[in-house]
């Protein structure tokens, strides 16, 4: 079971609640935790996630959860709507960074997640994620003033008075409901500021696809120089590791992973350079189609 899936199904399955994604963080600041606890009293990993209720109409939020070292247990500590996010600040609008800050009503989180890859794939999940809430926010209440408006207009209500003419409890409610709109002010969305445009773009697909694969390289690789470090410390405490070669494979895996991702990096760059010229060919295209067309 991925970590993700152990989180999903601890903390989330148990509140009727779907996570979307969750990244590993730790703070910007003074204060540096590493990402993998050794042990010691207070460390802990953190984790920012992006949940969905099942239930209707749906709810999109945003858990802090923690694990602290000796234990497999995962702890939710601080929950926000969407409706409380402000501002999602991706840092650097040029290049892959894993800094990010999340901007809340109440709070400001300044954090490092751990690679620029995961903290990539969560504010591409976390945009897209936004924009359909908002989206499906905007056309329930659309049908809810419908509603109220065949309500206002019902047989009821419209029938003749004494004098032949219709009653005015419809204009009364009519006018009522008008005032209502006035006063109804739409709750303001988050703000995605220094985010490349590949991560707020059309073209998700493929850059998700992408940075989920750089991700899981780095972890791969992060989880072999851990292996590494620990077969070095046993051998200096005397124990000979078992199998002569483990330091070479180990080696020649690292080697092989790096060249991996340059040259996911070569095709990341090559599939930008691709949707450039696609768009420049739609424009030369369109110009020719309205020239010949006069």
């Amino acid at each position: 079971m991925t970590l993700q899936s152990a989180i999903n199904k601890e903390v989330f399955t148990p509140r009727d609640e779907r996570m979307l994604v969750a990244v590993q963080v730790r703070r910007r600041g003074k204060k540096r935790l590493p990402f993998l606890p050794t042990g010691g009293k207070g460390e802990y990993a953190t984790f920012i996630c992006l949940s969905v209720t099942n239930k209707r109409p749906p709810q999109l939020l945003i858990t802090k959860v923690k694990r602290f070292s000796g234990s497999s247990a995962f702890t939710s500590r601080s929950q926000w709507t969407v409706e409380q996010l402000r501002q999602v600040n991706g840092i650097n609008p040029n290049k892959d960074c894993p800094e990010f800050d999340l901007v809340f009503d109440s709070a400001v989180d300044q954090w490092v997640a751990s690679s620029a890859a995961e903290k990539c794939i969560f504010v591409q999940i976390l945009y897209h994620a936004c924009q359909t809430y908002w989206a499906g926010k905007a056309g329930s209440l659309g049908k809810v003033g419908r509603q109220q408006r065949k309500m206002s207009l019902s047989p009821q209500d419209i029938r003749a008075g004494p004098s032949g003419e219709p009653a005015a409890r419809p204009l009364a409610r009519s006018k009522s409901l008008q005032a209502r709109r006035k006063s109804y002010a739409p709750p303001r969305q988050a703000e995605f500021i220094n985010c490349q445009s590949k991560l707020t773009g059309e073209a998700c697909t493929m850059n998700l696809v992408i940075y989920r694969c750089k991700a899981f390289f780095n972890r791969l690789k992060n989880r072999m120089v851990t292996n590494q470090g620990r077969l070095q410390s046993r051998g200096q405490h005397g124990q000979r590791p078992p199998g002569g070669t483990i330091g070479s494979v180990v080696q020649r895996a690292n080697l092989a992973l790096g060249e991996r991702g340059e040259k996911l990096g070569r095709a990341e760059d090559r599939t930008v350079e691709l949707m450039h010229k696609a768009q420049q060919f739609a424009d030369t295209a369109h110009k020719l189609a309205l020239r010949y067309s006069k």
